[in-house]
């Protein structure tokens, strides 16, 4: 029963987006100088911001995640400090994407005085993934038999070494796997882009911090706008079937890394 409607989802999408995405003009080219009611162009500036503002959030929240969920499972012991940042993990899960893009334009853009962008999004896509992370890789190393621990302190191994070395390889693929349901979660963010950042027809790279950047959901809203009818609907089924692409092959990528580099039993 649960199969239904994922599979119809996927039927849906595949179907009204395969048009669009199975076009190299689609991967290659932007919006530059055409309009959205009008065939041509592609989606190339929105698949470059989707890329380079996930990126940039997975730079800094994977990192941040592990190390956090690293101190509570192996450090923390209970006290103050660690169930601190148990309650305020727990807090973070359950923020709409609306709060955390509204606390990133009142403190970057509003305090600070920054102008709205793509790094904006950025940082509140880290407010989004840390947490995800966080539990993700919690579960994941609690799983570790506490014998494989055991074991190597008794040889005499520091605990950081036995962190390094046993624990984090043996948890490796669940850690991977939850590392990419949170990159899947904000990769599809709307919240965001729509307060933090300008649309633009222009493929931006690098400009991240003083211009415009568009992405996939920005793309699909941009066309929404217009009217989603001809060329328009073409491109917003692309838009959402290019980001389901995008997630799929995320997922095939980790999948294939976690298995190369666990642990082999």
């Amino acid at each position: 029963i649960a199969l239904i409607p994922l599979m119809w989802l996927l039927f849906t999408v595949i179907s009204r987006g395969a048009g669009a995405v199975f076009s190299v003009d689609w991967w290659t080219q932007d919006m530059l100088g055409v309009r959205n009611s009008a065939e041509g162009g592609g989606a190339l500036h929105a698949i470059a911001g989707t890329i380079m503002q996930t990126l940039v959030a997975s730079v800094f929240s994977i990192p941040i995640g592990i190390f956090t969920a690293i101190y509570l499972v192996e450090y923390s012991n209970g006290n103050r400090l660690g169930k601190l940042t148990t309650f305020m993990v727990d807090i973070l899960s359950g923020v709409p994407s609306i709060v955390a893009a509204l606390f990133i334009y009142a403190l970057w853009i509003t305090v600070l005085g920054q102008q709205r962008s793509g790094f904006a999004v950025s940082l509140a896509l880290i407010l989004l993934m840390v947490p995800i992370v966080v539990r993700n890789t919690e579960e994941m190393l609690r799983v570790v038999p506490m014998d494989l621990r055991e074991a190597s302190y008794a040889l005499g191994v520091p605990k950081w070494k036995t962190i390094a070395r046993i624990v984090l390889p043996t948890a490796l693929s669940g850690i991977v796997t939850g590392v990419m349901l949170a990159v899947a979660r904000v990769m599809g963010e709307s919240a965001p882009v729509l307060i933090l950042v300008g649309s633009t027809p222009v493929t931006n790279w690098f400009g991240m911090f003083d211009q415009p950047q568009s992405s996939l959901p920005l793309f699909m809203l941009d066309m929404w706008k217009s009217g989603a009818t001809g060329a328009a609907n073409d491109r917003l089924w692309g838009a959402a079937l290019t980001l389901v692409i995008m997630v799929v092959s995320l997922n095939i990528i980790a999948r294939l890394i976690a298995s190369k580099f666990s642990v082999k039993k």
